[in-house]
């Protein structure tokens, strides 16, 4: 943890549609302590809806300066996204900086963000957010660099900016296309060679990375690198695809995704489209989901929302109940097929491992081939890359008892003489 520089109040409207409103709340201040901002106060508020000037009643703006002034706070933390005259009429009122939980949100992207794409992502989101709010935004810029004389800009110098964050918006999005390109290439290609691919979905720190890592130990050539994990929220941000090879020589391709959150960030879901492609692409979903969480079922509730947006829903999913070593009285989930899980412990993995190879490979083709002797690099293919049976050499070549996907049956379909597939 860094040198905490921001001091803050947070404040929360809650409305006849607010679902959740206190773990929200707390939510929030989570998000606040991820970015080294100290939590000073924490101030709410009923209404019907929100105040067109404040968002919240103008005896509650009252009521917040007096704890700004009290307490010293000099930043002030919505919890919803705020619109930029409500930006711009509280900053006047309350003469501090004042943020949404939008802002946290990219703020910690921003500092996540290791890998090139990744960065411009984020960059892009907090371009197309900042975009709109560039006025209201002025007052708070301008008093950072506060002193005599100081003033905020003109309307000339607004419209330059304006125009400067949609160039950088454009590029971009262009040196994203880039990137999009070879990632759809390279899921083009695993489509061809028939390769299956599990995707990774799930709330943040609901300890998809460490699953990811715990899988790769069941992987019978484990040579991969393990992906970083921590307990904080969005403690990953990078696509990362392991390769898991099973003792029956059965393989597939495992991806971490970003994590999700309540109220995700509309310009952060369409900056990271291409990164969540992964999920739309995949053969089988892993939903993690945190049972130790109290909340843990609107956090299924939040993900499935996301997954649906982006047209995820038809993919077959799993549902893994994580975190289960943390869990005193097990709760009953009517979502199937589900499995109980420890990623740190261990236990039901190994289920959980025979569950993913069951569902993937489902439908192989279970062969009987000849193989001449002469094609011997065949054999030594399938050796490494299917599950064979057994190997009888006769006379007219190698008999082999052999599982073959769909994509292995076109290639080698001259040499088989019994197919039956399972179903």
């Amino acid at each position: 943890m860094g040198e905490i520089m921001e001091k803050a109040i947070l404040v929360g409207l809650e409305t006849p549609e607010s679902n959740h409103f206190k773990e929200a709340m707390e939510e929030l201040k989570n998000l606040a302590l991820a970015c080294n901002i100290e939590v000073l106060d924490t101030i709410t508020q009923r209404l019907n809806s929100p105040t067109p000037n404040f968002y919240v009643g103008s005896g509650k703006v009252e009521e917040i300066k007096q704890a700004v002034i009290t307490l010293e706070a000099n930043v002030v933390v919505f919890d919803d996204e705020l619109s930029p005259s409500h930006i711009r009429n509280l900053e006047k009122s309350l003469d501090v900086k004042v943020i949404d939980r939008t802002i946290l949100i990219l703020d910690i992207f921003a500092r996540r963000a290791k890998t090139k794409e990744a960065m411009l992502q984020v960059e892009l989101a907090q371009c197309q957010y900042m975009l709109p709010r560039v006025v209201g935004l002025y007052s708070s810029l301008s008093r950072q660099k506060s002193g005599t004389g100081s003033k905020g800009p003109g309307e000339t110098k607004l419209e330059l900016d304006r125009r400067i964050l949609k160039d950088r918006a454009y590029h971009l999005k262009q040196e994203l296309k880039e990137l999009v390109t070879i990632r759809r290439v390279q899921r083009e290609k695993r489509k061809k060679e028939d390769v299956f691919t599990v995707a990774l979905a799930g709330y943040t720190n609901a300890g998809k990375s460490t699953m990811l890592n715990k899988l790769l130990e069941f992987s019978a050539q484990n040579s991969e690198k393990y992906v970083f994990e921590k307990d904080m929220l969005f403690a990953t941000l990078e696509t990362s695809t392991r390769n898991i090879t099973l003792a029956n020589k059965h393989q597939f391709l495992v991806t971490d995704t970003v994590g999700f959150i309540s109220k995700l960030p509309h310009h952060l879901i369409e900056a990271f489209k291409s990164t969540l492609e992964e999920i739309t692409e995949a053969s089988l979903i892993l939903h993690v989901i945190d049972a130790a969480n109290k909340e843990c079922v609107q956090q299924m509730e939040v993900v499935e929302e996301v997954l649906n947006k982006l047209g995820a829903s038809d993919i077959p999913t799993i549902y893994v109940f994580n975190k289960i070593d943390m869990v005193k009285e097990r709760q009953v989930f009517d979502k199937l097929p589900q499995i109980s899980v420890s990623a740190i412990t261990g236990e039901g993995m190994k289920d959980l491992v025979e569950l993913i190879d069951s569902t993937l490979y489902n439908k192989m083709h279970h062969v009987k081939m000849v193989l001449p002797f002469e094609k011997g690099n065949i054999y030594g293919f399938l050796r490494e890359n299917a599950h064979i049976k057994a190997t009888v050499y006769e006379a007219d070549g190698i008999h082999l008892d052999v599982e073959l996907s769909d994509y292995h049956l076109k290639l080698y379909h001259e040499y088989v003489i019994e197919n039956g597939k399972k179903e």
